[in-house]
Order: C-alpha cells, then structure tokens, then sequence
C-alpha cells in the first residue's frame, strides 16, 4: 500500500477520553511510523492495533484509499476528506512564504506544528524540505484540500481537525513533548473562506451570515448579532474592528432585530451603511465584519491560548513563527515574545534589576516582517501580514 495522508478528528474524542490514544512515540520512528501502521492495519482489515482506538471517537480517514475499506471498532468513526482541485494557489495564497522558511530553516528529520493549515502553502515548504509536519485546522475544507495537495509527502504529514490551541492536547497524545523544531501560526482568514459565499466571510458576495471557521461549532454570525446586548455588539466592533461608530452601528442593529432578524450579510452590510459613511475605497461595513469575524471565532483568545505553552513543545533553538493580520493580534504577540525574551525585569519599587524567571526565548526578528513589493502586488491581501519570530533558548 503506498504511503497514506490520514487525518485525526480532535474533534470526535469521547469526553474523559485521551486524544489519539494508542498512536504515541513508544515505538521507533515515532508518530508518523507508528501512526501509519496503525492506520493500515484498519484498511487491511487486521486485528492488530484495533483495541488501541476502540471506544475512543476516533475520526480516521485513509487518503487517497478509503473507498469501501472495512472499518472495526465500535466508536471509530471514517471521515472522508476529498481531494482538492484546481491549481495550488487556487484555494489560499499563503503569505510571507520565503520569509517564513527562512525563518524555521526546515530541513530532513526535523519536526515541526503547522498550527493553521490552512491551503497547505507554507507546510508544503517544510515538507519538500524533507521535514515532518503536524497540521491543524479546524476547518474540514482546509484540510479536504490539504489532502491533495501535500499527498506526495504523506508519509511524513500528519493532519488534525482542530483549533490550533489544543495542540498542547494533540501533541502530548503523540509524545511530542519538547521534541519539536518549530511552529507556526498563521493567524486570520483564508483567501477561499472569504471567496465562499456560503461561508458568510464577506459582504462583497451574499450569502448566510456565518463567519465560523468549523462550520459546525455554536456561535454564527448570525446568532452574535440577533442575540448579544447592544452594549456588547458595541465593544466587539470598537475593540476588535477600531470602528469609531460602534454604538450607534449596535444601536441600529438592534432596532433592526426588532422587526426582521439578520440572515445574510448583504442585508448586514446594508443597514450598517445607513449608520456609517462611505469614506475611500473600502466598504462601510468592513470594520463591522472584521470585529464580528474574530468574535465568532475567538481569534484573540485562540492565539493567546496557543503563545502561553509553545516554549514547552520546543527542543532548544526550536523557532516560533506567527503572522498575524490585525494591529490587536500583533501587539499581543510583540508584547508576549518582549516579555519572555527579556533576560532581567525591573520594578520601581526594587533597588536592581532581577533575572527574569519566564526568559525563555531569543528574538530572532526584533521588528515585524512586511511582505514586500512584488508580493503586495502579486497577492493583495499580505498587506497588513506581520511575521515575527523567536528562537527557544537551551
């Protein structure tokens, strides 16, 4: 059988269960050896490796063979991931990619988290390197197309549906602990998420107002404005979008609610323009969906979470690599890499300087990286892209 592209449903776990038990490290080689004979022996029909996953929710998907295979176990649950079409660039243009190659500098047998899939862009950069990879998205499709474009290197792929701050869960089941060469979070919406109208990302294409990146968790769009308080709907445009006529775009909303719900994000798009003027070229109602995206998908909350533990998961000189697209996003992570890379930390009230007992990492780029020129014009998009990086010291 050739080598398979299998992805992990973090998602699917029974609760008290762990998360892919039976799939560790113990054996030579690793999860990625391991791993795959345990994910053949299920094509194959063979007992062996079956009790290890029975009973645990486990959501498996053998690529490009999964057809009528059998499948035992109670509990265990195929997922069909389908193959992507078109070209490479046709479902994300990932941003920064020599950057962030240069960056982590992959290369044969090192091992790195590629926390956002996404289009498969930067990952397949590690893996022709010979490095690799576990992936993480917890959109199905990112992962559907992921599938077919990295299946020349599944052996070495490992992907995973999930929100990329529960790695520490995902990677701690696969014994990986300390043991990886980099990460690398690239924080935002895709390109294809947005071009989807049916994903509700845009007001420039009609469509249900969703805005959730996994389709199925709680919490569209939709829900957030029909139901949040106007004095919450407020903070979320003001702090999240920086849109200065926050309160009366809530106030407007919530009088709208009152007679008819919001459906489609044209009709969202349409009321806030009666609040908010058009100035330039951008739409109205761009501050308004950018807050309202990172709500619904706690943007903030999931690249805090992912920042706090990934010194743990890194060998030394292991790098840390996050674009991020939003001011509120790239003051957490420039504030967050300064603080654990200062060596002393000092206080008004102390006589000297102490050493600094969180003082973890190095930093590697000490301003954020821009895209330039050529990539600005090529791809639109990485304008507001900041990559910044830190080195985990020994």
């Amino acid at each position: 059988m050739p080598p398979l592209f299998f992805c992990f449903s973090a998602r699917w776990r029974r609760r008290g269960g762990p998360w892919l038990k039976g799939v560790g490290s113990a054996a030579p080689g690793g999860l990625w050896r391991r791993g795959a004979a345990w994910l053949r022996s299920k094509l194959e029909g063979s007992d062996e490796g079956l009790l290890e996953a029975k009973g645990w929710g486990l959501a498996l998907a053998g690529l490009p063979r999964v057809g009528s295979a059998a499948w035992g176990g109670e509990g265990v649950v195929p997922q069909r991931c389908a193959l992507g079409e078109g070209g490479a660039e046709s479902y994300h243009l990932p941003v920064l990619e020599e950057e962030v190659v240069a960056a982590l500098q992959p290369s044969e047998g090192k091992r790195f988290l590629d926390g956002t899939l996404g289009g498969g862009g930067h990952a397949a950069r590690l893996l022709a390197a010979g490095a690799d990879v576990v992936g993480l998205d917890r959109d199905p499709e990112a992962l559907a197309w992921a599938a077919g474009r990295l299946g020349e290197w599944s052996d070495r792929l490992v992907a995973v549906r999930a929100k990329f701050s529960s790695y520490p869960e995902i990677l701690g089941g696969m014994g990986l602990e300390a043991g990886l060469d980099g990460m690398l979070f690239d924080i935002g919406v895709s390109s294809h998420q947005l071009n989807e109208a049916r994903r509700g990302f845009s007001f420039l294409r009609d469509g249900p107002l969703d805005m959730r990146m996994d389709p199925e968790a709680p919490g569209s769009a939709a829900e957030l404005v029909n139901t949040l308080p106007e004095e919450e709907l407020a903070r979320i445009f003001y702090e999240y979008g920086d849109e200065k006529a926050s309160r009366r775009v809530a106030k407007a909303l919530v009088k709208r609610r009152g007679e008819r719900l919001f459906e489609t994000t044209g009709d969202l798009a349409e009321v806030v323009g009666t609040v908010v003027p058009k100035r330039g070229p951008a739409s109205p109602a761009t501050r308004v969906f950018q807050g309202l995206r990172m709500a619904v998908n706690d943007e903030l909350g999931e690249l805090r979470a992912a920042l706090e533990g990934a010194h743990y998961w890194l060998k030394p000189g292991g790098r840390l690599a996050v674009i991020t697209f939003h001011s509120l996003e790239d003051r957490m992570v420039k504030q967050f890499f300064r603080r654990h890379s200062a060596a002393e930390i000092d206080r008004p009230e102390w006589a000297a300087a102490r050493p600094n007992p969180d003082c973890y990492y190095r930093l590697i780029t000490r301003k954020g990286i821009a895209a330039g020129e050529a990539e600005t014009a090529r791809n639109p998009r990485s304008r507001s892209a900041t990559l910044r990086v830190v080195e985990r010291l020994g």
